[in-house]
Parts: C-alpha cells; sequence; structure tokens
C-alpha cells in the first residue's frame, strides 16, 4: 500500500478534568498525532463574543452554543479543523475534549472507524492534580472542581466515558501512566492502522 493510500487514524480521548487528557495527547502528538483540541473552538467563541477566557465564560459560551445550536455544535465546528489537518496530509488525528455521545455521533457519521479513549481517574487525585499544575482556567476550590465536574457531567460525559472504546483508570504516578498511554495509542494504531 502506498503512503498516499494509507487510511487515516481518527479518534478521541475523553476525561474530566485533571484526568490525564494531556498528558494522553502529548504522547500521541511524539508518536505523530495532530492534536486538535475541542476547548480551543469554544476558547474562539469566546474571543469573537468580546469577552476574556476564563473558566467562567468558557463555561457559559459552552452552554449558550448548546443551547443555541443543539448538543453536538462543538464537534460539527471542530470538523472543519479534522478536515484541514487531513487535506495538510495528516495521517494521524487526535480530537481532545470530547464531551457527549451526540459529538461522538457527528465524528462517526463523518469517521465510521473514530474510536474514543476515555481516561478516568477518582476526585481527589484529580483535584491534588488541579491543585499542583496551576493552569488559570482550573477550579481553585473543592467546590468549584465539583461545580465544574456537575457541569462537565451535565452535557452527557458520564455516557460517553462509559460507552468508550478504551477506558484507562488513570490513578498512576506519571512515568506509569506514559507507559500505559503508550500502549494504548500502540494497539490503536496497530489495530487501526
Amino acid at each position: 500500500m502506498k503512503m498516499s493510500e494509507v487510511k487515516p487514524i481518527i479518534i478521541g480521548v475523553t476525561g474530566l478534568p485533571a484526568a490525564g487528557k494531556g498528558l494522553f495527547s502529548d504522547i500521541a502528538k511524539q508518536k505523530g498525532f495532530e492534536i486538535i483540541v475541542m476547548g480551543d473552538v469554544i476558547r474562539e467563541e469566546v474571543k469573537k463574543r468580546g469577552l476574556s477566557v476564563t473558566r467562567e465564560n468558557s463555561n457559559k459560551v459552552m452552554i449558550d452554543l448548546r443551547k443555541e445550536y443543539g448538543p453536538a455544535v462543538v464537534a460539527i465546528k471542530t470538523i472543519p479543523y479534522i478536515e484541514e489537518a487531513l487535506k495538510n496530509g495528516k495521517k494521524k488525528i487526535l480530537v481532545d475534549g470530547l464531551r457527549s455521545m451526540h459529538e461522538l455521533k457527528v465524528f462517526k457519521k463523518h469517521y465510521p472507524s473514530f474510536e474514543v479513549i476515555s481516561i478516568h481517574c477518582p476526585p481527589k487525585i484529580r483535584y491534588q492534580r488541579i491543585l499542583e499544575r496551576h493552569r488559570n482556567d482550573d477550579s481553585k476550590t473543592w467546590e468549584a472542581f465539583e461545580k465544574r465536574d456537575k457541569l462537565e457531567l451535565s452535557v452527557g460525559l458520564g455516557d460517553l466515558i462509559a460507552l468508550s472504546d478504551y477506558m484507562i483508570s488513570n490513578t498512576y504516578q506519571i512515568e506509569q501512566a506514559k507507559q500505559v498511554f503508550n500502549e494504548v495509542i500502540d494497539d490503536v494504531i496497530k489495530r487501526l492502522g
């Protein structure tokens, strides 16, 4: 098979905040995946509306978009980014940040072999990671952390995680997580490539 005939591998990763999606994406990138972050679609929309990019504004815009255009709107707005990557010759693409079965349905319609990897991690471990990583858009208190989890779950994230093609329980330290993530990505490449 010629390189131009290689079937693209397009997968998604999901999970609650600080479960390990960023690390998973970093490893996928090292293995040649183009990373498309669905949160960037939201942040772009926040800027278009003349708002500053904060967790509160991102959450509000995420909910408003879904109310205005339906539960799959972020996936629909992500498709052009995937198409651009394919047009530019990318053969492996990872979509970071799926939130619902509605979004998965959009990706499956466009890319029938699309698979989802979910990363699960208990709340106390995720909250500790958030406190250690110091990202601007992270929750600063346990109450804010719980509120964000409830918001994420309210748009359908729990169903998506439960019905994903792979589920990784990530209670690992970083080096062990890297090893597990590498194994999953290698398996996906072997099966779908």
